[in-house]
């Protein structure tokens, strides 16, 4: 009976599909054609791959899912020709319309692609462009380039407009972007435009810009060398005679803190209420004075008396881009005549500013089982606390359950929760203890965290509460974050519970009475994040193909502690007599994880996605096992996602389908390495399928956690692996993601090893919702 039900759907997938073939031309008028499919192909070398070629055609046919089938044409098809009807507007709107075969766009793609290769060298290129009828009103394109054969640089002459630019030029000629025997590449050349013209910027060289530099190639018929000159001309002077170019020198900087950026900038025209000189700086004020003084000087690195710098205009641009007061910046200068040979500037450093102040409710309702909840937050935020910038964000929440039945022996009728969330941040490097030109040099913000959570549950009252500081850093372009977490403090303290309610629930699991007991973490923490995405470029056409991130975490808690008790109150018995700050016993551990993640685009629909992960944890002196907090997880939404979250692992422990299982399927170590394909299809609509290897271990032989240690002979053996479909909404502020994920290899001990081969939907399958990508 399965059998013919899966023929009877393949026989319907097949018929629906031939009907939108049947049926994609409909929307064609007669005597066009519906553009088919399009090929390019290169006889000769090739410095472009299929991806970056297409990107440089006029006109593409319609997109093919899975490079199958035009899913989208065949929706749009399916409509009819009335549009005043909802029904065939919302198909219409779902669908893609026929690409329309267009002579003259054909054309246009044929001369692009021969520019293109003409950049990168190939100056003979020829691109024919071949047309056939392939199917009633269908056409099919064929491009053929034939690059010929690339000119190199043979010589390369630089021509200055004088003596001081040449020397300053010709300082830095080692980190020069083309060299002898380069091809004659016109990414190259716009490289050294912008290197140049950089250098020039950052010597007081205001007018000048890249296309002040120019080039010349000679060729020679008959010969593939190049003979290459690059001229630099002298930039703008406001006296015409003077024969040196001119510098330029920065003579005010001014600050206009309530600028409207709809206006039309005038700095004759500019509306001032007070105006305020602070050390070297003007600032001129609107309605409020909502920035200080201070805060505007140590933010700014363009100082009067100095060359005109563009690395300092980039520093204060960066520097202001922390406020989140502002919601508008921009930096204007402004010639007000010379000073000798040179130049003289005004500096207007342009402000807008954003609402300071919000709040935001929250509310949510509960059944369980027939117990009514709710629960309420209520967030406010200021972004502007002390005339810094500061941002503040405060945070309280509330929650109450009711409970009904047998409540003999409990100490609470109820489930109650109630949380403050306290977070402010500087936009600037605070510390103790130095200097304060050390501190503006370093682009960081500084956060202050706190929080209070106090719990009441039928069998205890629990009250958590953490404190923390740590200084993030951006570099420019984004490419390289850090975080530094100098002090994190979490404690736990469980002031009720029922007789003996931890020695019931937890006679012989460490685990389990760690997280019911009191305990306390200091630590001290560091995070790395690098990308090599980089900003698309007017000479760099089209999407980057690969782009891979890297993150790295480590921590360390507990050792300033050890060393301060081994110096006031030292003994050896740790194991049974730990030290103790506040009477609870403190963490002492290291930890560290690591992830590389790869992204490699096919097109602009298709992708493939990788990623590799290691963490490991390991407790020592005060500490015999990791805090629970700490440890690691399998399975779940970004583990591997043929079991759900906390039902992996370690090793081949197989759990005991109970509820301390929850605490019990964790380790110190983690291992998981996963691929997935991920394709646009319409709408907001993408698919994915995946593939997911990986499990914990723990480091020690834990008693309650069998076949849970790590050990080199047998980890391998231990990988479980899954695989999967999914389904994401990709609304570009955020992406709603589904997971149907199946168990391949289980490697629980005294379960099905291959589950891939027998599967079951209700004993291998795992359901999972989230938001954003799994890496």
């Amino acid at each position: 009976m399965r059998r013919r039900q899966r023929w009877i759907l393949l026989i319907a997938a097949a018929a629906v599909l031939l009907l939108w073939g049947c049926r994609s031309t409909r929307f064609v008028p007669d005597g066009e054609y519906l553009l088919d499919r399009v090929s390019i192909n290169v006889d000769g070398e090739n410095p472009y791959s299929s991806e970056e070629l297409t990107t440089y055609l006029r006109q593409l046919p319609n997109h093919k899912m899975l490079w199958l089938t035009k899913f989208r044409l065949g929706i749009y098809s399916l409509s009819g020709q009335d549009s005043t009807k909802w029904w065939n507007r919302r198909l219409r709107a779902l669908g893609e319309p026929p690409v329309i075969f267009d002579t003259l766009l054909t054309t246009a793609s044929a001369d692009q692609l021969r520019q293109a290769f003409i950049n990168k060298g190939y100056l003979g290129a020829e691109v024919a462009a071949d047309t056939v009828v392939v199917g009633k009103k269908k056409m099919a394109v064929s491009y053929t380039v034939t690059p010929g054969e690339a000119h190199e640089i043979a010589g390369i002459e630089r021509i200055y407009p004088n003596d001081t630019i040449a020397a300053i030029l010709q300082r830095d000629s080692t980190r020069t972007a083309i060299r002898k025997g380069d091809r004659l590449d016109v990414t190259l050349l716009e490289a050294e435009r912008e290197r140049l013209a950089t250098i020039l910027r950052n010597r007081g060289y205001y007018t000048f810009n890249k296309e002040l530099i120019t080039f010349n190639a000679d060729t020679t018929e008959g010969s593939l060398d190049v003979e290459l000159t690059m001229t630099v001309e002298a930039p703008r002077s406001r006296n015409p005679e003077q024969l040196t170019p001119e510098q330029y020198i920065v003579r005010k900087v001014i600050y206009v803190t309530n600028f409207d950026a709809r206006a039309n900038f005038s700095s004759g025209g500019l509306e001032v209420v007070d105006t305020v000189s602070y050390k070297d700086i003007e600032i001129y004020y609107g309605g409020r004075h909502y920035l200080r003084p201070s805060v505007l000087w140590e933010n700014n690195f363009i100082r009067p008396g100095a060359p005109f710098r563009e690395r300092e205009v980039q520093r204060t641009y960066n520097a202001l881009s922390r406020f989140e007061i502002l919601r508008f910046i921009d930096i204007r200068f402004v010639e007000v005549g010379t000073l000798g040979a040179d130049g003289l500037l005004d500096a207007y450093i342009l402000l807008t500013p954003g609402n300071s102040q919000g709040v935001a409710v929250e509310l949510e309702g509960t059944n369980s089982e027939g117990d009514l909840g709710a629960a309420l937050g209520v967030s406010y935020s200021h972004a502007n606390l002390g005339h810094g910038s500061e941002t503040f964000t405060a945070k309280v929440r509330g929650a109450y359950e009711s409970l009904s039945g047998n409540l003999d022996g409990l100490i609470n009728d109820r489930y109650l929760e109630g949380s403050l969330d306290l977070n402010l941040k500087f936009p600037k490097f605070k510390a103790p203890f130095l200097r304060e030109s050390f501190k503006r040099r370093i682009n960081a913000t500084t956060d202050l965290n706190m929080s209070i959570n106090y719990q009441e549950r039928p069998e205890y009252t629990r009250i958590i509460s953490t404190l923390g500081w740590n200084y993030r850093f951006t570099e420019p372009l984004k490419r390289n974050r850090h975080v530094f977490t100098p002090i994190d403090i979490n404690y736990v303290y469980l002031p009720r519970s029922t007789n003996n309610f931890i020695d019931l629930i937890a006679p012989d699991n460490p685990l389990l009475r760690y997280s019911y007991e009191d305990h306390f973490i200091m630590r001290l923490g560091y995070s790395f994040y690098h990308t090599n995405k980089r900003p698309e470029t007017p000479w760099q056409r089209g999407f980057q193909k690969d782009t891979y991130t890297i993150r790295v975490n480590a921590e360390i808690a507990g050792n300033l502690l050890f060393a301060l008790s081994n110096i006031f109150q030292p003994h050896h018995n740790l194991k049974e007599s730990p030290y103790k700050v506040f009477g609870i016993p403190y963490s002492q551990y290291v930890k560290a994880e690591g992830e590389y993640a790869l992204l490699h685009i096919f097109d602009r629909r298709n992708s493939v996605a990788f990623q590799a992960l290691f963490g490991i944890g390991f407790p020592y002196g005060n500490s015999t096992i990791l805090p629970f907090e700490k440890r690691f997880y399998g399975g779940g939404a970004n583990g591997v996602r043929g079991w759900s979250v906390r039902t992996l692992g370690p090793g081949a422990f197989p759990g005991t389908n109970s509820v301390s299982d929850f605490l019990e399927q964790c380790g110190d170590i983690r291992f998981k390495m996963s691929a997935e394909y991920r394709a646009k299809l319409f709408w907001v609509v993408e698919l994915g399928a995946f593939i997911d290897v990986g499990n914990i271990w723990t480091i020690k032989n834990y008693e309650n956690q069998p076949y849970g240690l790590f050990r080199f002979g047998e980890f391998y053996k231990q990988l479980a692996a899954a695989y999967g479909l999914a389904i994401r909404l990709d609304f570009n502020y955020f992406l709603l993601r589904f997971d149907l994920g199946m168990k391949a290899h289980n490697p629980a001990y005294g379960e099905e090893p291959w589950p891939i081969i027998h599967p079951r939907w209700h004993r291998d399958s795992a359901f999972h919702f989230s938001i954003g990508y799994p890496f």
